[in-house]
């Protein structure tokens, strides 16, 4: 069995956000915007019918699945799995801070190599973990059946580049999602990869 919709929605809009802080792992929760953003869009969510929430363990993500949860009537379960790509050092500064105090790991960061010394978590390890956060769920469920997963913009990007068999590593072709904003996807039944990309960054009207 394998779920026929997954959706990857990201948490609203925090504080760090708002500031332009890298966020990580730091657990930090949704701000007004935020709440607001998770509000509109869950009642877009909930026309989807979902069968099953799955979330992140951090904060920001929690608060966002149980607006949806509420409206849906859909108990959302945690997943540590499903947290956000670790900065390490790096949590909680602005861009303009790291570039000031590592300007070449900050420079290899922007080409698309892994920081080194930092203790970043590379895009390959994150991408598999939420992958198969994702998949193990997915494949409990039927063609017919919704698989909504809350987590963040880097944990989402990593993971659905693994699910589409491509190289987290080495591939930058998407870009982050918005806050509050969600992508779908589909099963490629037959076919490789395993998925497909129905829809990209779609959000509700506030």
């Amino acid at each position: 069995m394998t779920a026929g919709t997954v959706v990857l929605w990201r948490h609203g809009q925090t504080e760090y956000n708002a500031s332009l802080r890298l966020q990580g792992q730091s657990d930090i929760a949704l701000n007004a915007t935020g709440r607001r953003q998770a509000a509109a869009a869950a009642e877009v969510l909930a026309a989807l019918e979902p069968t099953r929430i799955i979330t992140s363990d951090l904060v920001r993500a929690q608060e966002t699945a149980q607006v949806l949860a509420g409206v849906a009537g859909v108990q959302a379960t945690r997943d540590v799995r499903l947290r956000e790509r670790s900065f390490g050092v790096w949590e909680g500064l602005t861009g303009a801070e790291i570039e000031t105090g590592w300007p070449a790991e900050y420079a290899a960061w922007r080409r698309g190599q892994e920081p080194e010394g930092v203790g970043a978590e590379s895009r390959a390890g994150c991408g598999v973990r939420v992958a198969e956060a994702v998949e193990e769920v997915a494949d409990e469920l039927d063609r017919d059946d919704v698989l909504v997963v809350v987590a963040h913009g880097a944990a989402i990007t990593c993971g659905q580049t693994v699910l589409l068999g491509l190289e987290p590593g080495g591939w930058f072709g998407f870009t982050g999602l918005e806050n509050c904003r969600w992508s779908t996807m589909h099963p490629n039944r037959g076919r490789e990869p395993a998925w497909r990309l129905a829809g990209y960054n779609i959000g509700a009207e506030e």
